[in-house]
């Protein structure tokens, strides 16, 4: 299906890639390294130079704001008791590593080996180690054989500390857990403070750390404010994406590739807006199907975190440290003078990597915890010093979608993670809540006398926790693979991230993940498009 578009002609280009986020900034630099190569980079978003993107604590004035963010927003959730989540999602240069919590993690070992014992060669650790290395810089431990530094992707340690979460750690290692200070070398389990994308006390992100350095090459066009409507195809074979850019519509045509690298949301909807997908949906709003794939929008996973609340007594906490005019003044100043403090922390500090039940081969939960406390995100503290221990089920067997609602770009599609759908993860969301408070339980935490605020002592059957999992968690922001890589029937990409049956379009972000990793999700995606530079260049010569 050929469509002759009356628009400006913008290119031809070797390599276009569609979304100028985690790894779309990674992408414009490897392809665009050879001068030989010209790259056109697409972003929906404007520039990255708003000064909450600077700051750490500015997360809280990028999400939900729309100079910044999608503004999703998924379905309401039965698992969540009808409950509705916002679902932040980058736009703007950097995408998500513009807004998120800047924590690094890879995950574990095993997941990656998972991943290759899917279907999917050349995805193990072992294989993939070398990329988080390659790009790594890393100054908050020794760099050792699982780091590597002098990369564009700056890793440092937290300027912020808090007697609460020290406590925290000494309780969770009364319980059981190890002490450690790397999450990062294949096996997490353990309870240590987490390390973050930050230079001296400022987000970095992939904007500063991969683009910024190539933006000055004659071969690398970027434009931004400019919003893909649709993938230009003749037969099975991508030719090109068509945006509206300054008021215009415009064909940026391709000689090359096509690469998708608008995250687990933006990818598939535009596969689906284009005509690749599943046929009934597409048929549905009106959608001539050029190639029909059930697994576009399919198999969506995310990591839903259970905020349980602690009040304490007797220590400071960022409740009530904030909560007057002298506590905010000199928190701005601490930063303002030294780049450190509350403004520089990231959404969690604290981290700890667990078994929900001793069963387990690894640690299936995952901590973030904060020495703050609030009803639900964009809300005002609490009004009592508090902790919080959110914990999240790592590996969830629920598995959602995403589906576009109409032929039209702009309206947003229907995304819908199903949380809580698995009887697995009621269970596991049960036992995550009876750890935490075993954790609390034990000397290292009682001479502040914490008292569960939520989700409440009086809660102890596993089907109450369950339902009361429902009305407190929410996402931790870490949708994957909606495009997922593989061989099955609802694989949408190979090994090497091409779409099955499609020519010259390629797909390298968080959506090919056949699972989610073991943490946090952003370093795992800028590994993938690490990975997916190689194989493009190795496979055009």
């Amino acid at each position: 299906m050929v469509h002759r578009d009356q628009s400006q002609i913008v290119g031809p280009f070797d390599y276009v890639v569609v979304g100028a986020g985690s790894a779309g900034c990674v992408l414009a630099n490897r392809l665009s390294a050879d001068p030989n190569n010209s790259v056109c980079l697409i972003e929906a978003g404007g520039r990255d130079d708003y000064i909450w993107i600077k700051i750490p604590i500015g997360y809280l004035y990028c999400m939900g704001n729309p100079r910044t963010d999608w503004c999703f927003e998924t379905a309401k959730e039965p698992g969540l008791n009808g409950r509705s989540l916002a679902y932040p999602r980058g736009r703007v240069l950097g995408g998500c590593s513009s807004i998120n919590g800047m924590i690094y993690m890879r995950g574990q070992a095993r997941d990656y080996d998972l991943w290759r014992q899917m279907g999917n060669p050349g995805w193990a650790w072992d294989d993939v180690l070398p990329y988080f290395k390659k790009s790594e810089d890393m100054l908050a431990i020794e760099p050792g054989p699982h780091h590597g530094t002098g990369g564009e992707w700056r890793v440092e340690s937290q300027r912020v500390s808090w007697e609460i979460l020290d406590a925290f750690a000494e309780a969770a290692n009364e319980a059981g857990l190890p002490l450690v200070d790397d999450f990062n070398s294949g096996d997490n389990e353990g309870v240590g403070y987490f390390h973050v994308n930050q230079r001296r006390g400022v987000r970095w992100n992939t904007a500063r750390g991969f683009l910024r350095p190539a933006q000055e090459r004659a071969n690398l066009t970027v434009l931004t404010h400019a919003v893909a409507q649709r993938l230009v195809l003749e037969g099975r074979r991508a030719e090109g994406v068509v945006v509206e850019h300054d008021g215009a519509q415009k064909t940026i045509r391709s000689e090359g590739e096509v690469i998708l690298a608008s995250g687990a949301i933006g990818s598939p909807q535009l596969m689906q807006i284009s005509g690749i997908g599943p046929g009934r949906l597409l048929q549905d709003h009106g959608i001539a199907v050029v190639h029909e794939l059930e697994g576009v929008g399919e198999n969506l996973q995310d990591h839903l975190q259970i905020r349980c609340v602690f009040k304490v007594q007797d220590v400071h906490t960022l409740n009530e440290r904030s909560a007057s005019l002298f506590g905010k003044i000199g928190i701005g100043l601490e930063y303002l003078f030294k780049q450190s403090g509350p403004m520089s922390m990231a959404p969690s500090q604290l981290g700890a990597f667990a078994k929900s039940d001793p069963a387990r081969e690894t640690p299936n939960l995952q901590y973030h915890v904060q020495a703050l406390s609030l009803d639900k995100f964009g809300e005002p503290l609490h009004p009592f010093p508090a902790f919080t221990a959110s914990v999240c089920n790592l590996r969830p067997e629920s598995r959602g979608h995403v589906r576009i609602v109409s032929a039209r770009c702009e309206e947003a599609p229907e995304i819908r993670p199903n949380y809580l759908s698995a009887e697995a993860d009621r269970r596991v969301a049960a036992d995550a809540i009876r750890l935490t408070r075993r954790i609390v339980a034990q000397p290292a935490l009682q001479k502040y006398r914490p008292a569960e605020f939520k989700p409440g002592l009086e809660y102890q059957a596993d089907d109450e926790l369950a339902r009361l999992a429902g009305d407190i968690a929410t996402t931790i922001f870490h949708p994957i693979g909606t495009c997922k890589m593989g061989d099955d029937s609802k694989a949408v990409v190979d090994a090497r991230l091409r779409v099955h049956g499609v020519e010259r379009l390629r797909v390298a972000d968080a959506s090919v993940m056949p699972t989610i990793t073991s943490g946090n999700t952003n370093s795992p995606t800028i590994m993938i498009a690490e990975k997916a530079s190689d194989m493009i260049l190795e496979e055009h010569g």
